[in-house]
């Protein structure tokens, strides 16, 4: 059946298409976010953060104190080959201290921390470097060295 005036007059085809185009993108655009956000995460699932136990976690300011770090896994297994740093955060000691983790993830370090007059505890900080062959990694902050007043 022909529409008076020819098909070129005729608009009721288009009155509904650019709404449904609008709707369409916005649908498309947010699966797409979802899917992209999915793929995203998948690559992290390998990687296995570390953090460090320390034994004893608190030294006296001023004494010369053997400090053991133990760098594990968010699986729990120690960290065998794994660099500690201990620096010095809000307590001071006069140089950088490291240590690489033994077959066990123990690293020893000798401190003698330092705090200002006054200042009652400190903290030093430890950073830890993951063996580069392993998938291990050293994101979030780790715990903290306490240093009291002796």
């Amino acid at each position: 059946m022909r529409t008076p005036g020819g098909f070129h007059e005729d608009e009721r085809a288009i009155e509904g298409l650019p709404i449904r185009l609008v709707i369409a993108l916005v649908v498309g655009v947010a699966c797409l976010g979802i899917m992209m956000n999915m793929l995203s995460g998948i690559g992290t699932l390998s990687q296995t953060e570390v953090d460090v136990e320390i034994e004893p976690t608190t030294v006296p300011a001023e004494t010369q104190e053997e400090v053991n770090i133990t760098v594990v896994g968010d699986d729990g297994n120690e960290v065998e080959d794994a660099t500690v740093i201990v620096s010095s955060g809000s307590a001071s000691i006069t140089e950088t201290e490291d240590a690489e983790t033994d077959s066990d993830g123990i690293a020893s370090v000798d401190l003698e921390p330092e705090i200002r007059q006054g200042q009652g505890t400190g903290t030093l900080e430890i950073d830890v470097h993951p063996p580069t062959s392993t998938d291990y990694v050293d994101e979030q902050g780790n715990n903290e060295i306490i240093v009291t007043e002796s």
